[in-house]
């Protein structure tokens, strides 16, 4: 066997442990809703992370790529929800290091957004 096909054999296999990993969380977080009768911002944060992911595995298994824009938004979404789940005693710089994260992360994604449209193709003609 090809070492190329048993490398993309353990990488599909991986993606789809993942998956199912997100797939048994979301369900797991629903059920815990319902059992609690309760929805919070940061349960809906958390469903969000598990979409993302999935979404990510969606791209993954269809173009063979991950776009870095996904990691990034999970990452402002779990920095998201660990400020809401903080305790309201904590150091108030631990609030303030954790939104100058959010900001360069969405700075991040601005700057590859942007390296595909036509402002920056233009400026590199001349």
């Amino acid at each position: 066997m090809d070492l190329n096909k048993i490398i993309r054999f353990i990488q599909v296999f991986s993606v789809l442990v993942i998956f199912i990993g997100s797939v048994i969380g979301f369900s797991q977080e629903i059920i815990h809703m319902i059992d609690v009768k309760k929805i919070s911002l940061a349960d809906l944060l958390l469903l969000f992370i598990y979409v993302e992911v999935m979404g990510m595995i969606r791209v993954y298994l269809l173009q063979e790529e991950i776009r870095i824009t996904y990691p990034l938004i999970i990452a402002i979404t779990a920095i998201s929800r660990l400020i809401i789940l903080q305790k309201k005693d904590l150091d108030p710089s631990i609030l303030i290091y954790e939104s100058v994260a959010i900001l360069i992360l969405a700075i991040a994604i601005i700057v590859l957004k942007m390296r595909y449209s036509d402002f920056f193709k233009e400026n590199n003609k001349k």
